[in-house]
């Protein structure tokens, strides 16, 4: 809903512009959403930056070209697009100071987790067992403790008063957030198929 808002501002056609830059400048869009996006971009959402019947296929060939030589790349990876490190500067990255202990090793399922625990704080064991439909192994909660991305948060009101788990500090410098309120919008998430929680 809100993304079909956003549609409307962006001239997409371009009209006003030579062949030439409109070409130049959805290659930036393109590059651009890449650059913004932590995960795949499907071409069918790259496609709603560009004019219509634009071959977003093509532009990505061109974009390739346009960063050959570069320390990235746009590469083509499962669900999409997305640009990368190329292999190369592995070891620069990793020599690189402070690198190493962004190194999060996260699976898909364990940020779902942490998105769920963001979004609903403080969220008890059984919380986290009604959103996900079975429960959540205390490896996991063990692991994310370790990681410093959660901490126990208030004890729940209910009968036992069963631990809360909240996000901290880390969660958020690793998930480049100021506050809790940079979280993206839920609608949003349901919009783009990513809402779990």
């Amino acid at each position: 809903m809100a993304r079909d808002h956003l549609d409307t501002d962006l001239d997409r056609e371009l009209e006003d512009l030579p062949q030439a830059l409109r070409w130049r400048e959805w290659m930036r869009r393109i590059e651009a959403v890449l650059f913004a996006s932590a995960s795949p971009v499907p071409s069918e959402d790259l496609a709603r930056v560009v004019g219509q019947g634009v071959s977003v296929e093509m532009l990505i060939q061109d974009l390739i070209a346009d960063l050959a030589g570069r320390s990235f790349e746009v590469a083509k990876v499962p669900g999409g697009w997305m640009l990368r490190t190329r292999p190369t500067y592995a070891p620069a990255i990793k020599a690189a100071a402070d690198v190493g202990d962004q190194d999060l090793d996260l699976r898909e399922y364990d940020v779902a987790v942490l998105a769920a625990i963001a979004y609903h704080q403080p969220i008890t064991r059984d919380g986290l067992k009604d959103i996900f439909g079975k429960e959540i192994s205390r490896d996991l909660i063990g692991r994310l403790h370790a990681q410093d991305l959660i901490a126990t948060g208030p004890r729940s009101p209910r009968r036992g008063a069963p631990y809360t788990y909240v996000t901290t500090e880390r969660f958020l410098t690793a998930f480049d957030l100021e506050t809790l309120q940079d979280l993206p919008d839920r609608e949003q998430l349901d919009d783009a198929g990513l809402g779990a929680a």
